[in-house]
């Protein structure tokens, strides 16, 4: 396989793609476990299932409308959680279930034959284009640049937003930007793993990072190179057994989450902890 990536396009940028979304996933997942956002997340994912059907009847980029209706949704469920006191998990459910209608809904209008939405419900990176590689390296730069330029900031909102808040941290715009750079981060993942399995990529590396370290600096950088070693794997295997490379390396994630926690877990035996 190193051979093909110098030979083949498609899979340099497969293997540019799985290091810069490991960036956003390695930064953002570890937030998103530290402020208990899962779910908001899998909404958010699914929510942009309505953009990609709009794309596709309007006949722009899906992923420009998936752009659009995750921030609207994560903003979305924010502020109207807050305004009338629902529930933040039904507003989720609520959101994620219109997401998925109103994507159906748009492809079953959409005139001429219905389009494979195969490579977002489950991802294809060996799909991904130049294009996609240029707005996944600017949105890693916007990460980066907003997450470690205000990180004391960050790292008080995350551990206690309420004394945050006391201090005079502007909590509610660190709130609105957080869930914006969530939304943006899925949707780059989108093309990789697919809206049904973004969230095992988000959560998956920060998780193993976490067995490592209680250092929130070190969980982000660990993350990343996590990330990165199990998407290039992921993506060989898929390339040398001709499978699916979402799952792939959804599946090479998720046995090694269970065998380092299994190891650690031994450790601690053996040591008496």
């Amino acid at each position: 396989m190193i051979e093909a990536i110098f030979k083949y396009t498609y899979l340099q940028n497969a293997f540019l793609s799985a290091v810069l979304a490991s960036i956003a996933c390695g930064i953002i997942g570890t937030i998103i476990i530290e402020k208990k956002l899962v779910m908001l997340s899998g909404g958010i994912a699914h929510t942009s299932f309505g953009g990609i059907g709009l794309g596709y009847y309007i006949g722009i980029e899906p992923i420009y409308g998936a752009f659009v209706f995750a921030i609207i949704s994560a903003l979305g469920i924010a502020q109207v959680s807050k305004k009338i006191h629902t529930y933040s998990d039904a507003l989720i459910g609520m959101f994620w279930s219109l997401g998925m209608a109103l994507g159906i809904l748009f492809i079953a209008i959409t005139p001429g034959y219905p389009p494979d939405m195969t490579s977002y419900l489950f991802g294809d990176i060996l799909t991904v284009s130049s294009s996609s590689i240029i707005m996944m390296s600017m949105i890693d730069l916007i990460i980066v640049i907003v997450i470690f330029s205000l990180y004391n900031y960050w790292k008080a909102y995350f551990f206690d937003e309420e004394f945050s808040k006391v201090i005079g941290i502007p909590t509610e715009i660190l709130e609105k930007i957080l869930f914006i750079m969530i939304a943006l981060t899925i949707v780059v993942l989108i093309k990789l793993v697919g809206i049904i399995l973004v969230i095992a990529l988000l959560t998956i590396p920060p998780s193993i990072a976490k067995l490592l370290s209680y250092n929130l600096m070190n969980i982000m950088l660990i993350s990343i190179i996590v990330g990165v070693v199990l998407c290039i794997l992921g993506l060989y295997l898929s390339y040398r057994f001709d499978i699916a490379s979402g799952a792939t390396i959804i599946l090479t994630s998720g046995a090694t989450y269970f065998i380092s926690a299994f190891i650690k877990s031994q450790f601690k035996t053996k040591n008496g902890n």
